[in-house]
């Protein structure tokens, strides 16, 4: 390719499909932002640090008092696009081209394409992706399997919808005078760069996911990038949209605030509720007073969940958001009737539940779910696009709500062995390149493996971590555990599946992660070094 832009380096083989993305103009647009935002988003990502110091000390966060003329003012967000307006079900998954076309063909209103959770971020996911993207914006996606089947896009396909990563994931694989550029930066700028415009000209529009935030700077920080890159493309200031994914307990408290630093650009707020429950064990992992129960009785029903939803959906029709419903993690059972029976219905319940809440839409895991979560949508909505009309001023929510961290019980064996389960299946299949895989009937991505590890830590070193027979739960007693379910997976899934996938190392990891003094930030952080 030709030469790279001053101060930029590639560390990974740029064939000649991927120096279509890994242009020299990109790279200088990657460049320049990272050049201009890198300094604050290190500055937030320290901040975070300090602010679990302060949790760990005991103190509890609350509403802060130097926004609440944000939360009392009177204001709104921008019109959002006609194609974000209608959002009553979107479905997600990974950057890989089928599951590209079978989403957007799926017949959901958008389709949230993820570089994210539920994407291993290794160097050809990453730029294959891209590749991905520009084909389908421009309609010439296609896809053949290893059977001959060819995938091709619908002439009517959903709104697209990306998720670049979080603050605190970096691309190794591309540096900026010696330091790696932003992970969120990278896929940002790149689909930006070779999209807008394209997509403007289609009638839509670079709309975003932004996941994992902590506080309303980190959304400011977002909100910078977007002005300055829309100002370097020459695009009217205004024209990405982005929807933040309220995944953190700090960021439940600056829904608003949230809002407001994103109010040019916002597409409203997601219930992302897999990632919300782990930062909960995460940022009260030391509190001897904070212990959670079996991850499924962790529901959206329960008394902190309840409370985060309910919030959502008021501060955002307050401002004249879409609120998006979060995750049914539940997917279709094919060799099994009465269980796909049970299956189905709680994803109905679920659907039913957060349409009657108010929220405008929500998201489903696979394109046999679309039609059950629609039928929920349209009858609430009837022809209308959503229901921000929809004011929830009843819903008075204070910190102690969505603080009560309930049930407590029960924690079981049973329970403790399927988050191993599900840890080191997950964990295997990301070190193979798959980052969204079904374990036992369950749609699992990094947020849901992240509750089963962060449980198991915590569990270990909570006085209340204490199994339902009486037993603690205890580093020895996970130890004791891991080899038994690593037979048993080896069982499930036969001698060749078990060799190919690094279950072995993926259990070794989990074991490391679950049972040592420290606790690792995100368990992407480690893996993707191995990747």
């Amino acid at each position: 390719m030709s030469t790279l832009p001053a101060g930029v380096q590639v560390h990974a083989e740029i064939t000649p499909a991927f120096a279509g993305i890994l242009t020299p103009d990109a790279l200088a647009f990657v460049a320049k932002l990272h050049r201009r935002f890198n300094g604050r988003r290190q500055e937030l990502l320290a901040a975070r640090t300090l602010r679990q110091a302060e949790l760990d000390a005991g103190k509890l966060p609350d509403f802060l008092p130097q926004t609440a003329h944000i939360r009392n003012g009177d204001w709104q967000i921008a019109p959002v696009p006609a194609d974000l307006a209608l959002r009553r079900v979107e479905i997600t998954g990974p950057v890989e081209a089928k599951m590209i076309i079978n989403a957007l063909n799926s017949g959901a209103d958008s389709y949230m394409t993820d570089f994210e959770d539920s994407n291993t971020p290794n160097w050809s996911n990453q730029i294959q992706g891209q590749l991905n993207l520009k084909a389908a914006v421009r309609r010439t996606l296609a896809f053949r399997n290893e059977s001959g089947k060819e995938y091709r896009l619908n002439d009517k396909i959903a709104t697209l919808v990306v998720r670049p990563r979080g603050w605190h994931l970096d691309e190794k694989h591309v540096t900026v005078d010696g330091e790696r550029v932003s992970g969120g930066v990278f896929d940002f700028a790149l689909f930006l760069f070779h999209n807008a415009k394209e997509q403007l000209s289609r009638g839509t529009g670079p709309y975003f996911y932004l996941p994992k935030m902590e506080s309303h700077l980190e959304a400011r920080l977002w909100n910078d990038i977007f002005v300055a890159g829309q100002a370097e493309l020459g695009l009217a200031q205004g024209t990405i949209k982005a929807t933040v994914l309220v995944e953190t307990i700090l960021a439940a408290f600056e829904m608003e605030e949230i809002l407001y630093e994103l109010r040019e650009h916002s597409a409203g707020l997601n219930a992302g509720r897999w990632d919300y429950i782990f930062s909960c064990i995460k940022k009260f992992k030391t509190n001897a007073d904070f212990c959670l129960a079996n991850r499924a009785q962790i529901t959206m029903t329960v008394p902190f969940m309840r409370a985060y939803a309910l919030n959502l959906v008021k501060a955002c029709h307050k401002r004249g958001a879409p609120a998006i419903g979060g995750m049914s993690a539940l997917i279709p059972i094919k060799n099994d009737p009465a269980a796909n029976e049970k299956a189905m219905a709680a994803v109905r319940a679920d659907k039913t539940r957060d349409a009657g809440d108010g929220f405008d839409g929500g998201w489903v895991a696979h394109p046999g779910l679309v039609p059950i979560a629609m039928e929920e949508w349209v009858k609430v909505l009837g022809d209308a696009p959503n229901q921000i009309a929809k004011q929830r001023d009843d819903v008075q929510t204070r910190a102690a709500d969505i603080l009560n961290f309930q049930p407590e019980t029960p924690i079981t064996e049973a329970g403790l062995r399927m988050n191993i389960d599900v840890g080191i299946q997950y964990l295997g299949s990301w070190l193979s390149g798959n980052g969204c895989v079904p374990i036992h009937n369950l749609m699992e991505d990094a947020a849901t493996a992240e509750i089963s590890r962060s449980q198991v830590w915590q569990w270990i070193r909570s006085p209340k971590g204490v199994l339902d027979d009486g037993r603690k739960v205890t580093a020895e007693l996970v130890r004791t555990m891991i080899p038994q379910v690593l037979d048993a997976i080896r069982a499930e899934h036969g001698d060749a599946e078990f060799e190919r996938v690094p279950y072995a190392r993926a259990a070794a990891i989990f074991e490391t992660m679950s049972t040592s003094t420290e606790f690792a930030e995100f368990l992407t952080l480690p893996l993707y070094e191995e990747i």
